[in-house]
């Protein structure tokens, strides 16, 4: 998709600007309960291992420690400089291993490795090293697995990169989030842009195959013409792939962020100017609007997979590790396994406590129903594809489309109407401009969100 040649309408994003979720998950983790706990997870894990499959696994390690905290984070991390809790942290997250990788298959081959956080690099290149060694006693890593890890420019040595590239590890993610000083000071995130270019320059110097960059738009004191400078500074360090995640704001739900002043943050058309300079200036700089937020250059692997519609969204967003069982370790970390999701104990007191009884460290859960995995399967294919074929739909579900989801393609009219899409006979077409929306196209399939008694809050889809 070339989005550079395309007139950005304002007006129409703005009529569309609501909450909603962005589903990494359908249903949503607000519809997940308590009711689904350790002993049923159990259960899933047992059941998804029996007999020969080989089938893929992905797995990921919470790292939740990080040295100061950005008052824009909406990620489940403790604060903290005390280097002892790593050593503590780990013997927790080897004996969690212990407790699910006797269940599981060692046939199956983990193709995809994520450490996330948090800062994994809290941990010292000592305490990596024996992490990665308990992964590789408990599972078996495939030889051309994707092993990628999130890394804070201001904390992370050359030992840190050196030792994570020596292990395996092939994929580095890094926040910058906004280069400008006032901006920084804002959310206390001070990052000159030679600390960030260093660890770029480690990461090249010793033969990453991906580097990603994550930004964020919104941000107090943001502007279009200023986080232009930002996005140029990007373009000329040329990363693989680059997020642009938009501000959550959610006071509500992360007390924290109560020290970012409202009345500091861009509203309305200002914001969406800074978005839709965004697209237009990476797309004219080569890169592929993926979608949901997503930059990557044309013969990245993601690009390939969404022309070969075989991309894939789960927890980590977009990925081509499509099919795979997702076991989630450490606090609050997500797990996707068969047709269930399961989350961990979100207090690191009650974490220690579930492994230290020898149970799954489950907090709560959802099992899905047939129409939960047919409207999942709708949603990931139209925020992959941007294309939902009709018939392929009914051949797997064994529904008639146009029956099943009479409501909701005549609730797609008014995004027809507006530009946004083509319904079709056979198919529905997300035009270029709907991309941008396709949130909201997806929450059209929801049908959790306007169910009578539950209240569920989400961000701004723009």
């Amino acid at each position: 998709m070339n989005i550079k040649s395309l007139t950005i309408d304002l007006d129409i994003l703005l009529k569309y600007d609501k909450a909603g979720p962005r589903y990494t998950s359908y249903p949503t983790a607000p519809v997940w309960n308590e009711e689904f706990g350790p002993e049923r997870f159990r259960d899933k894990i047992v059941e998804t291992n029996r007999g020969n499959d080989s089938s893929p696994l992905s797995l990921y390690f919470h790292i939740p420690f990080c040295y100061s905290l950005c008052f824009y984070c909406g990620c489940n991390s403790i604060i903290t400089k005390k280097k002892g809790h790593a050593g503590e942290y780990i013997s927790y997250l080897k004996r969690e291993m212990e407790n699910i990788s006797r269940l599981v298959n060692r046939e199956r081959k983990v193709v995809q490795l994520h450490w996330g956080g948090g800062s994994p690099d809290f941990l010292s290149p000592s305490e990596m090293e024996e992490l990665y060694g308990y992964i590789t006693d408990n599972f078996t890593i495939d030889n051309n697995a994707e092993a990628g890890v999130e890394l804070d420019p201001r904390e992370t040595t050359f030992e840190h990169v050196k030792t994570l590239k020596g292990l395996g590890f092939n994929r580095i993610s890094m926040g910058i989030q906004d280069f400008n000083p006032r901006v920084q000071e804002a959310v206390n995130r001070i990052q000159s842009e030679e600390t960030s270019g260093r660890l770029v320059n480690w990461c090249r110097e010793l033969g990453f195959e991906s580097i990603n960059v994550d930004l964020i738009y919104g941000l107090p004191f943001q502007t279009a013409e200023s986080f232009t400078e930002t996005v140029d500074k990007i373009i000329g360090i040329n990363p693989e792939r680059i997020a642009v995640f938009n501000y959550a704001h959610v006071p509500w739900m992360k007390r924290h962020q109560k020290k970012i002043h409202e009345e500091n943050l861009p509203r309305g058309r200002e914001k969406l100017e800074i978005l839709k300079m965004v697209i237009e200036k990476f797309t004219a700089a080569g890169y592929v609007y993926i979608g949901m937020d997503h930059f990557a250059k044309s013969d990245d692997e993601l690009c390939v997979a969404q022309r070969e519609k075989t991309l894939y969204r789960n927890f980590q967003g977009y990925t081509t590790k499509a099919g795979c069982d997702l076991y989630g370790f450490g606090m609050t970390s997500i797990s996707m396994v068969g047709n269930c999701y399961a989350q961990n104990r979100k207090a690191l007191s009650d974490y220690y406590s579930a492994v230290n009884a020898g149970i799954m460290a489950t907090h709560r859960g959802y099992e899905l129903s047939n129409d939960d995995i047919l409207r999942r399967y709708i949603i990931t294919r139209l925020m992959c594809d941007f294309e939902l074929v009709k018939h392929d739909v009914e051949l797997q579900y064994g529904i008639v489309f146009d029956e099943y989801f009479c409501d909701e393609l005549n609730r797609l009219e008014a995004f027809q109407d507006d530009g946004l899409l083509k319904l079709n006979p056979d198919r529905i077409e997300i035009a270029d401009s709907g991309r941008i929306l396709v949130r909201n196209i997806a929450m059209i399939f929801d049908v959790y969100l306007n169910a009578p008694g539950r209240e569920m809050k989400f961000s701004r889809t723009i």
